[in-house]
């Protein structure tokens, strides 16, 4: 009888046993049966409450080691994207974030530290992708109702001023813009938004909708106009 394999012999001995299991077909990616999703990468949030409202005052050097820890490219957490709240003047879980428009004839698009945030961002990649969310909106916009569809064309231009003061006060290009975190959607705002905005020019910035599942999607298909208006189902 023959003594123990060595190990040399017993690596040759699994490596053949595992080549007869392999199949000798190989596997080829391809796409000929179409693209699949894109992925638009990897971001980060400002919102739901004051999540970042410390940051801004921290001592340097460590906020600028933070800031680039989150946006510097290939470097720390490197984010893709960067979505804030558009401040609404009201609680919202952790804290408030202070409106552009307190009331209808009021415009400051200096409250907060939002702006700030996202030219920091900016600063750090200039290819970074902005978007703007509300969770809360001004008493004003709904009337002294907590529900701002029922007046769309107010509601639609007070997140429409926002996106212009965010270009006209701080050179700061919103790609997209979401309806009201985590609430129902509306499908007549959201086609009086697609409309105003591309008004006023800004047809390259997508609808975000509904900031929630997937449940949109039906009302899409039934219906063309919400599907042209909507670019980015979540």
């Amino acid at each position: 009888m023959g003594g123990p394999l060595s190990p040399v012999s017993l690596s040759a001995v699994l490596l053949l046993l595992s080549g007869g299991f392999c199949s000798g077909k190989d596997y080829v990616l391809t796409d000929d049966g179409g693209l699949g999703r894109v992925f638009d990468g990897i971001g980060g949030l400002s919102g739901g409450g004051a999540t970042s409202r410390l940051l801004v005052n921290y001592e340097e050097p460590y906020r600028s080691q933070i800031l680039d820890f989150l946006f510097k490219p290939n470097f720390g957490a490197s984010l893709h994207i960067l979505k804030v709240e558009i401040g609404g003047d009201a609680q919202t879980t952790d804290g408030t974030e202070p409106s552009h428009m307190h009331y209808e004839n009021d415009e400051n698009y200096f409250r907060g530290y939002e702006w700030w945030l996202m030219k920091e961002a900016k600063k750090r990649n200039p290819n970074i992708t902005l978007i703007g969310l509300p969770w809360a909106f001004p008493g004003w916009v709904g009337r002294g109702k907590n529900w701002p569809y029922d007046y769309p064309d107010v509601t639609v231009s007070y997140v429409v001023n926002w996106i212009l003061g965010a270009k006209q006060y701080h050179d700061l290009d919103i790609q997209y813009v979401g309806i009201w975190n985590e609430r129902a959607f509306d499908a007549k705002y959201i086609k009086v938004l697609r409309n105003v905005l591309d008004k006023v020019g800004l047809t390259h910035i997508g609808i975000i909708a509904a900031d929630g599942d997937w449940s949109i999607a039906d009302s899409l298909l039934s219906d063309s106009q919400l599907k042209d208006s909507v670019q980015v189902i979540g």
